[in-house]
Order: C-alpha cells, then sequence, then structure tokens
C-alpha cells in the first residue's frame, strides 16, 4: 500500500471499503473511523453497494459502517476507506 494518500480516495493503491488500522487521533483523508456513523447513499453510492445496510441504515437514504470501537488495540482507531479502486467481484 502507497503511504501518500490521493486526493479523491483512500490510498493510490487502496480499495473502497477497506478496513485498516491508524495510530492518529484523526482519519486520514478519504477514510473515516469506523464508528457506526451514518452515512448518505446518494455521496457514497460506491461504498454502499459494497456494504448496503449490513450495519443498519434505512436503506433508502442512509447507511451505516461498522462500528469496530473496542475491538482494536490500544492507541490505534480502525478506519474505513471512502474512495478508491472498486473491488471485483468474481
Amino acid at each position: 500500500m502507497s503511504d501518500t494518500p490521493s486526493g479523491t480516495g483512500c490510498f493510490s493503491d487502496g480499495y473502497i471499503g477497506q478496513v485498516f488500522l491508524f495510530a492518529g487521533t484523526f482519519p486520514p483523508r478519504g477514510t473515516v473511523f469506523a464508528h457506526g456513523q451514518v452515512l448518505s447513499i446518494a455521496q457514497n453510492t460506491a461504498l454502499f453497494s459494497l456494504l448496503g445496510t449490513t450495519y443498519g441504515g434505512n436503506g433508502t437514504t442512509t447507511f451505516a459502517l461498522p462500528d469496530m470501537r473496542g475491538l482494536e488495540p490500544a492507541g490505534v482507531n480502525y478506519v474505513i476507506c471512502l474512495g478508491g479502486i472498486y473491488p471485483a467481484r468474481n
């Protein structure tokens, strides 16, 4: 994985929906903490197409991210990529 964030995605070779640990007090550009937030489908259509309403949301205008708080080692947080490469479905 590249260590240079791209302007529109997670990292230059990161996948939409990829979850990884980050040792910072803020999520890197192109990511959000995986804390169960509810997001707009209209603003995150690719991520919604992968997650659906697995973690919540109404499925019409909103969907939720997984809430991974408490699952991470001390001092780090799980973040999820909002953009990047769309994973192939085989």
